[in-house]
This record gives C-alpha cells, sequence and structure tokens, in this order.
C-alpha cells in the first residue's frame, strides 16, 4: 500500500500541482479549476497519511481508492469528474475521522462552486457541517438541499435531521432564559462562575464547545443552588434532552406502528407445523412469479409462509412477504435504505450490538411490520444460546442464516428453497451445508430435510 500511495500522490500532484502553485495547462482544456483545487487538497491528505505510516484501517483504503478515481477523471479528457467528487466526500465522510470530516466539507465547497443547484453537493456540504459539529451550518445546506429536492420520499432524513438539530438547539435557548430568570443578584463565587458558563454557552458554538460549557452550567447550577431546586431540576433535564439529542435522531414512532418484538419463543411458535419457502430475488424467479396463472406464483402462494432476505433488486413491491430477514453490512449499517416493505416478520442479523440497535432505529418504518426481531435473533449462527459456531468461517448469506436457524429451531413442517439454482446464489459452504439436507430436487424447489 505505501508504494500505490505514493505513486497516486505523484500522480495528483503532477496534474493538480502542490498547494499554491497553478496547475499546469493541457491542450483541449483541462478540468474545472475547482476540480483540481479539490484534488490538491486531496494531495494534502495523501500526504498526512504517507507521513503517519503503515495504512491499517480499511475505510482509508477505500478513500485512498475514490482518491485514485477523482485523479484519473481529472486526467482523461472530456471526463466529468464531478461525481467522483461528490463520492470522494462521501468516502472521507465514511472514513469517521475528523481530518477526513474536514476533508469532506473543502471538497463540498469546492462542489457547490461547481454545482450551485447540485442537491448532492449540498447534502455532502451539510453531513460534513454536521460531522464537524457546525449544526447551525449544518441546517442551512441541508435546507439549500431540500429546497432543490424533487423527491419527497428521499428529503425524510434530511428533514428528520434538521428537527433533531434545531430541537438541541432549542434546548440551549430555553437553559440559557432559565439561568437569566433565575440567577442571583448576589455575587457568590459560584454564581460568578455559573455567569462565565453562561456566557459561553450558544446554539452556534461547535457541538464539543457546547456541550463543554452546558455540563459546566450545570454542575455550577447544582452546587450553588443543589439537585432539589426546581430550576435546576428543569436545567438539568434540558441538558439530558441535549445529550441525547447530540447522540441520536428522536423516532417519530417509537412502538413502531404497534409492531411486537419477537424472540426464539415466538419465532419457534410462528414456524411450527407450517410448510416455509425462502424466495431468492432473482430476475428469472421475479419475473415469473408476477406472471399471472404461472405455476411457480401458484407453488410459492401454497405455502404458508413465504420468506424473503435483504433488499428487493427485481421482487415486485406487492409480493408477499411473511417474514423478511437482512443482514447488517459495512460500516455503517444504520445509514442503509429504511426496511418499507411490508413484512408480517421482520429479522434483522448483525453485530456489534449499539450497530444493530442504531441501525433499527434508523431504519425500521412504523407500519410496514406487525413483528420485529428482537436482540436475541440478532446473530444466531454465533450466539451460544443458540448455534454458538466460531466467527471465523467467514460472513453468510442471509438466506443460509434463516435456514440454519430453522433447522435449529426444528418446528417448520418443510422448508424448501425456490430460485436458489445459481452457483452464485450460495457459497460453496453453504451449497455443501444444503446438498446434505436435500430430500428432493425439481426446476423451481429444493426440500431441506429438517433434523
Amino acid at each position: 500500500m505505501g508504494q500505490t500511495l505514493t505513486g497516486l500522490l505523484t500522480s495528483v500532484r503532477a496534474i493538480a500541482g502542490r498547494p499554491g502553485t497553478p496547475a499546469q495547462g493541457r491542450s483541449g482544456g483541462g478540468p474545472d479549476q475547482a476540480l483540481l483545487a479539490a484534488l490538491r487538497l486531496c494531495g494534502d491528505h495523501l500526504s498526512a497519511l504517507a507521513a503517519a505510516g503503515p495504512l491499517t484501517d480499511a475505510r482509508r483504503t477505500r478513500l485512498i481508492a475514490s482518491i485514485g478515481a477523482l485523479t484519473t477523471a481529472c486526467s482523461t479528457p472530456g471526463a466529468d469528474g464531478f461525481d467522483a467528487l461528490l463520492r470522494t466526500g462521501q468516502q472521507a465522510l465514511d472514513s469517521g475521522g475528523e481530518a477526513e470530516a474536514r476533508l469532506a466539507l473543502a471538497l463540498a465547497d469546492e462542489a457547490t462552486a461547481l454545482r450551485a443547484r447540485s442537491k448532492g453537493a449540498w447534502r455532502l456540504r451539510g453531513n460534513a457541517l454536521d460531522a464537524l459539529g457546525r449544526g447551525e451550518e449544518a441546517i442551512t445546506a441541508y435546507e439549500h438541499h431540500l429546497a432543490l429536492q424533487q423527491n419527497t420520499a428521499a428529503s425524510r432524513d434530511v428533514e428528520r435531521r434538521i428537527a433533531t438539530l434545531c430541537a438541541a438547539g432549542d434546548r440551549i435557548d430555553e437553559a440559557l432564559t432559565l439561568f437569566r430568570a433565575g440567577a442571583d443578584t448576589e455575587a457568590s463565587g459560584a454564581g460568578t462562575e455559573a455567569s462565565g458558563a453562561a456566557a459561553r454557552l450558544s446554539r452556534h458554538l461547535p457541538a464539543a464547545e457546547a456541550r463543554a460549557a452546558f455540563t459546566d452550567l450545570v454542575r455550577l447550577r447544582t452546587a450553588e443552588h443543589g439537585a432539589g431546586d426546581p430550576a435546576v431540576r428543569r436545567l438539568a433535564a434540558l441538558y439530558a434532552e441535549h445529550r441525547r439529542l447530540s447522540h441520536r435522531d428522536p423516532v417519530a414512532d417509537p412502538l413502531l406502528g404497534g409492531a411486537e418484538p419477537i424472540g426464539v419463543p415466538g419465532l419457534r411458535r410462528l414456524v411450527a407445523g407450517r410448510t416455509v419457502c425462502l424466495v431468492a430475488d432473482t430476475p428469472r424467479t421475479a419475473e415469473q412469479e408476477q406472471r399471472p396463472g404461472s405455476p411457480l406464483a401458484a407453488l410459492i402462494e401454497g405455502y404458508d409462509l413465504v420468506v424473503r432476505c435483504d433488499e428487493a433488486r427485481h421482487t415486485a413491491a406487492a409480493a408477499r412477504t411473511d417474514l423478511h430477514a437482512c443482514t447488517l453490512r459495512g460500516d455503517t449499517p444504520w445509514k442503509g435504505p429504511r426496511w418499507d416493505r411490508r413484512a408480517g416478520a421482520r429479522l434483522v442479523f448483525g453485530d456489534p450490538l449499539p450497530h444493530w440497535r442504531l441501525a433499527l432505529r434508523s431504519r425500521l418504518v412504523p407500519g410496514a411490520q406487525d413483528r420485529v426481531g428482537d436482540a436475541t435473533l440478532r446473530r444466531p449462527l454465533h450466539d451460544p444460546a443458540l448455534l454458538g459456531e466460531e466467527a471465523g468461517a467467514g460472513p453468510a448469506s442471509t438466506a443460509y442464516t434463516m435456514l440454519r436457524l430453522l433447522d435449529f429451531l426444528g418446528t417448520p413442517a418443510r422448508v424448501d428453497l425456490i430460485g436458489f439454482e445459481g452457483p452464485a446464489a450460495l457459497s460453496p459452504r453453504e451449497r455443501e451445508w444444503v446438498g446434505t439436507r436435500t430430500a428432493n430436487t425439481d426446476d423451481t424447489a429444493v426440500r431441506i430435510t429438517l433434523r
């Protein structure tokens, strides 16, 4: 990786020039100056990474790959590097560090300079400011994005984030109003210190500074008046709400439209004595299922429970789904698309527990399911209370995890796989496991025998 990083840095410098120097011109025109400025910023970041030593973080490796793609776009005559610029900024954000967030903001600035009416550029700017704790500036950028966004469904996450940032700022404003209304006229030491903390506190501060000033204000007022004082209790409640809003967006419907949690015993009862089919999301299966009067559609309809896995790319939105299972992937699984397709029950597999909880908060849609799998079902392959396998076998497909879970429960009358005939549907290890339990095979279904 060291040679690759050095070579990429050399290419970036050759195209964009070093900081403070003009970029070399090329015959036939070259990239926009904002793109070259963005590339110079990437070069500075690459220099810092090279000086920091060997790379061991996969997220930074992906960022370097994105910078490479941007470099290629800038060096290709006639190529439009704008999309590559946005992808690099987003990858910088996904890397998670403060330096990467500053890079993402700088790239977003160049992107908005290139295309002032790009909703993607304004959202990137808002996300970068948000990551840096500059909430009020982030609200302004998000509002620019919403003014350009025509897709109402795509705007909901941004609208929810704006509401959270505004609510956090409102808690600070109320705390300051409360302090001024009850400030002692006596010039006691604690009162003077509290006045200093209040003077430092503002909704326009970066999040870390606002949090520190708010903490000092609550501590000093508590020391001065005691925890039982009504004004101090209200101040502490505002502080708690502010901290909570700083960590996560509020859930519009915490009860998820009345969805019930389901654990291992509940799932065992749900599948007991019933015929179950797992339907693959393939173009061939989806086309046949949607065809009126097709044998495959009749076959699927004859099962008591229809199980589908992960995000549907080919299956019709109205296709029957009694149980939807999905596996969380990547470093930030809570940022994936929301699970808005209707399902009787939804199981989400994932680890670690905080990521799993945040994904459920962010991606479950109220009313889209009647039951939601609880934490006892989030890692059936590796949970000692269930299958308890070692984690070294590599990632498992959702279909395989679901099959192993049904096999462990042992209560369905029958389990069939439909549409998993291709070699890419399951890994060799998974296909071998299915093969040892195959009772019947035809053109559409592989029936497995449960222990």
